[in-house]
């Protein structure tokens, strides 16, 4: 399993944040990988990946790298990149890796409006779970309980970390609150 950023957006421009531009850089016909979790930022994005196919992921980022920024350009009438470098990427051994990264990939969205969650200092926890709430653009909606990405990200795996939904939510509150990233910092690729 392993998990997938690029935070190097060209100019750090919001390019990549366009919803229906992302909808069609999200389809693909043959599974080469299952989406565990994702959340897709303004300007990069984060994945957590199990392979399914030999190559898979390879060939699946070589076609969310090429393939979106193909069509992303043509849409837009422009030209080059759209993401400088290459992606980042960690092999996931760590049993705790499991239970912790979702939540950080789920809660990556507060940096939008309060990057002070990654120090445990969120000063209204009810603010940051509506808005998590209302970020369309992660898989964290399916996993509480809101069937948005329901034919793009497998779930089966992560239920059996969560339980439920009920327990996810809870974990998720008390991430806001009292959150660790000491436990998934060997793999943050920030």
């Amino acid at each position: 399993m392993l998990v997938f950023n690029n935070k190097n957006a060209v100019t750090n421009a919001n390019y990549f944040f366009d919803p229906k531009s992302i909808e069609v850089g999200l389809r693909y016909k043959d599974r080469l990988v299952k989406i565990l979790a994702f959340v897709l930022m303004p300007n990069h994005y984060h994945l957590m990946l199990e392979q399914i196919a030999e190559d898979g992921i390879t060939e699946f980022m070589r076609k969310l790298g090429t393939g979106y920024t193909n069509y992303f350009n043509i849409k837009y009438k422009r030209v080059g990149p759209l993401f400088q470098g290459k992606y980042k990427a960690v092999l996931l051994q760590d049993h705790r890796h499991l239970l912790y990264l979702p939540y950080y990939i789920h809660l990556n969205p507060l940096d939008l409006i309060a990057p002070e969650w990654r120090e445990q200092k969120i000063k209204n926890i009810k603010q940051a779970d509506n808005f998590l709430k209302s970020y369309r653009w992660s898989s964290h909606l399916n996993y509480a309980g809101q069937a948005t990405f329901t034919n793009l990200i497998d779930q089966d795996f992560l239920k059996e970390i969560f339980t439920n939904q009920a327990h996810y939510k809870k974990d998720i509150l008390d991430w806001l609150k009292e959150g660790d990233l000491d436990d998934v910092s060997d793999v943050i690729l920030e």
